[in-house]
């Protein structure tokens, strides 16, 4: 549940101006949380034979304070106006802005809460014309590309490294752990230049930089490992270096983005259900990649990292040529960026610009 609650939960209660940053908590949070994890299972891996109970018994502390903070949580105003709740929506609009000038935002939220009521299946209307841009970008497109990044790849293959560097068995978890460690780096770098610098330019510099490393380690693979060959202790170090950057890059770009820009793009009517097809995606193509991996690495060897370097330049230049920049734009005037588009401007109809 926390998945698709959480980025609609942030991007609805934070400012235009710093949404990004208070968004990228979410994803900053998850990544502490699994490094944590995965410490906490290095140390229990010592204790024979009951370390992996403590290690599971240990996931009850986060699980509380989850269940107590929701308790202490206001709902969001936008919430609270598709309720009805006017004067409560205008109390926490003020609480969470710092200032009692909010009439403007305030009466766009109840101007998306009046188109929201005239919708009767946000689903169905999900599929509109006018909702294109959204359904496209933020529904489908971004969910699947932050599993075919390759991602999975170099997770599979970073034990591999790291036992060529003498870790033996525990590389696994060492791998794991500098991973995660690299994707906390990564989400407070996302964190200090999603407002700064703007969603497209973060998913285009990392795009280029993917695509480069992807290339460098399938054709390093292709000349240096495999059919009896063993890695070279050195060439081995520069391959972690690759996997680190690669993290370091997917990190601050196609991870935390993914979740960001899906919950700024939606109008209210859809936005729950427009995040509910966010997260369907999101797992099915997680699954499918899972599913067909180790076939697909089977097959094609070393080629599957070229195979995910040619996905990550079309998603490089899926977001050059067809995602707007949110950055700074209030949530409830998002849609305007789709009548300057040179492609959206065709799909949004008056219905929906003069709303």
């Amino acid at each position: 549940m926390t998945k698709p609650a959480v980025p609609l939960y942030l991007s609805e209660m934070a400012p235009a101006k710093i949404r990004g940053t208070v968004n990228q908590l979410f994803q900053l949070t998850t990544c502490i949380g699994i490094l944590v994890a995965n410490l906490i299972n290095y140390k229990t891996d010592q204790i024979h034979p009951w370390g992996w109970r403590l290690s599971l018994g240990l996931a009850v502390v986060p699980a509380t304070l989850m269940f107590i903070g929701g308790l202490f949580l206001p709902e969001t105003p936008n919430s609270l106006v598709e309720q009805g709740k006017l004067e409560e929506a205008k109390s926490v609009l003020i609480k969470v802005r710092g200032t009692n000038n909010i009439e403007a935002e305030f009466q766009d939220l109840v101007e998306a809460s009046e188109a929201a009521r005239a919708v009767k299946n946000p689903f169905r209307n999900l599929l509109a014309r006018r909702n294109r841009p959204q359904l496209v970008i933020g529904a489908i497109g971004l969910p699947a590309f932050q599993q075919l990044t390759g991602m999975n790849s170099i997770l599979f293959y970073a034990p591999v490294m790291f036992q060529s560097l003498g870790f033996g068995g525990s590389a696994s978890l060492i791998s794991s752990t500098m991973t995660n460690a690299a994707l906390v780096i990564a989400a407070i770098m996302s964190m200090y230049s999603a407002d700064k610098f703007g969603r497209r330019f973060l998913l285009l510099e990392a795009s280029v930089e993917m695509f480069c490393y992807m290339v460098v380690v399938g054709v390093t693979l292709a000349f240096k490992f495999g059919e009896g060959k063993e890695l070279p202790k050195s060439l081995g170090l520069v391959l972690v270096i690759l996997i680190c950057l690669f993290v370091l890059a997917y990190g601050r770009s196609w991870g935390p983005m993914g979740w960001l820009v899906p919950s700024e793009i939606f109008p209210l009517e859809t936005r729950s259900a427009g995040q509910s097809v966010v997260v369907c995606v999101n797992l099915f193509f997680t699954a499918l990649i899972a599913q067909c991996f180790l076939v697909s690495l089977c097959h094609l060897k070393y080629g599957i990292f070229l195979l995910f370097a040619g996905l990550v330049f079309g998603m490089g230049c899926f977001v050059y040529f067809l995602l707007p920049e949110t950055k700074q734009v209030p949530i409830e005037e998002v849609y305007l960026l789709w009548r300057q588009h040179w492609l959206w401007k065709r799909y949004v109809d008056d219905e929906q610009i003069n709303r």
